[in-house]
């Protein structure tokens, strides 16, 4: 066989490699999920829903403070923009607690937890006192403060539940004593009718509902069985009864469930109108301050039926958004409460998460005709000083138990400003002409010598 003239052996040419198939085409939807997945999954994701939604719901709240109240304050003589310069000065100060309350350590509002509690139910027994109680609309549940100011304790009393209840389940828990079922319920539940009781005595059912649904939720959290909290329903929903039963008035907001007619004696009047203000809307409503229901057709258009006038002026893109705030709201708390290892910050942050999806569900709720009128505020949205300080305190206790993870304060840390820091080296004549931290700069710092 004939050979090469350098007498090697022919040349072979090498197997062919199968081409590597082509990576699988991800469609722009299922895109856009894994995109959303890895947002949510960032360790700041809860900070930032807390703290852009409570401001988002507030400000929103603001706004329309200032156009459901000013034909209310027209009507009463005062210049328009009363009730929101009002609301204005209650939100300045509750940035202030919502900041101071995001800057103290967990150890603090552990110490506050007794303080708080003493002073809201001091509070709550001299509403009762003759010539210090105030009533308003019937119900023996404010105090004056001099002037226009008034002050609401039960309002209070829900921040004091929360903190008190957290941290004396967070003791038991660190002693071992949820186990048994006398160290699940005392004192909580006496405490919390104690509570409940006073409440009661100035007539205010809403709040005692909200009271009853954060002890609930502590209940939950700390892994009380199903008959504990079929007996302590079972005793809340026997003394509702018993309230509701002895109060007409009570009875005709039960009735009134649902109603699209105002009915005899107009009973419905306040939750029909509601219902108009919201089907008169449409998709985008008719604009900010062309509410037509504010003007003398439904009372409380400024409080507890605000959502209406929402619905009315921004119509279903509104209150959509208004929904949809609260909601990221909700996620963030539960996240929080699910991710840490502190029982008191897991119990605190789902004692605040329910105290405010609870009462927003109950007044938009109402709002929709779903739910019997309750007279509670829709949170850091409505009108009312006395429920937007304690609120925003709350939300404050929020941030800073997401910025107390671990993995939040390592990313925090990360995004510490850069500029003005003192470099090491000497002087800048020493040090050479500035260079920038880029993130260019940075990748190729990070790389070995020999690596091109």
């Amino acid at each position: 066989m004939p050979s090469s003239r350098t007498s090697r052996p022919p040349a072979q040419r090498a197997p062919k490699r199968p081409s590597a198939a082509p990576p699988p085409r991800v469609s722009p939807v299922a895109r856009l999920v894994m995109r959303a997945r890895r947002a949510w999954d960032r360790p700041l994701t809860a900070y930032y829903l807390i703290l852009g939604g409570s401001l988002l719901i507030t400000v929103l709240g603001l706004v329309m403070v200032y156009s459901a109240s000013q034909i209310t304050a027209l009507q009463m003589s005062l210049p328009g923009s009363y009730f929101f310069r009002k609301q204005f000065l209650a939100a300045s100060l509750g940035a202030l607690l919502l900041l101071l309350a995001s800057r103290m350590p967990v150890k603090l509002h552990r110490a506050l937890a007794y303080p708080i509690l003493a002073g809201a139910v001091c509070l709550l027994v001299m509403v009762q006192v003759p010539g210090i109680g105030v009533a308003v609309n019937g119900n023996q549940n404010w105090i004056s403060l001099g002037g226009s100011f008034q002050i609401q304790p039960s309002e209070f009393g829900k921040l004091a539940l929360v903190l008190w209840g957290a941290d004396l389940i967070a003791r038991k828990q660190e002693k071992r004593l949820l186990t048994q079922w006398k160290h699940m319920l005392v004192p909580l539940v006496p405490v919390t009718f104690m509570l409940l009781g006073l409440i009661m005595l100035g007539g205010d059912m809403g709040t005692t509902i909200i009271l009853t649904a954060i002890l609930f939720g502590l209940l939950w959290l700390a892994g009380a069985p199903t008959r504990l909290f079929a007996g302590v329903l079972t005793v809340a929903l026997m003394l509702a009864g018993i309230a509701i039963e002895t109060s007409p008035h009570r009875l005709n907001r039960l009735a009134c469930i649902g109603a699209t007619d105002p009915g005899p004696n107009d009973i419905c009047w306040q939750g029909v109108h509601g219902i108009y203000a919201l089907a008169s809307g449409g998709i985008f409503g008719s604009g900010l301050g062309a509410s037509v229901e504010k003007w003398g057709q439904l009372p409380e258009a400024h409080t507890d039926f605000i959502f209406a006038v929402t619905g009315e002026e921004l119509g279903l893109a509104g209150t959509l958004s208004v929904l949809a705030l609260f909601a990221a709201l909700g996620y963030a708390g539960i996240r929080v409460a699910g991710r840490t290892e502190d029982p008191f910050v897991r119990y605190a942050a789902g004692g605040v998460t329910t105290w405010i999806t609870a009462q927003a569900v109950i007044n938009i709720g109402a709002v929709l005709g779903l739910l019997p009128i309750a007279g509670v505020p829709l949170p850091l949205f409505s009108y009312g000083g006395s429920a937007l300080l304690p609120t925003m305190f709350a939300i404050g206790l929020l941030i800073a138990f997401a910025r107390d993870e671990p993995a939040a304060r390592a990313a925090l840390a990360m995004r510490q400003p850069r500029f003005g820091r003192k470099r090491a080296g000497g002087s800048a004549s020493e040090r050479g002409p500035r260079r920038w931290n880029t993130m260019r700069r940075r990748a190729s710092a990070a790389r070995s010598s020999g690596e091109r």
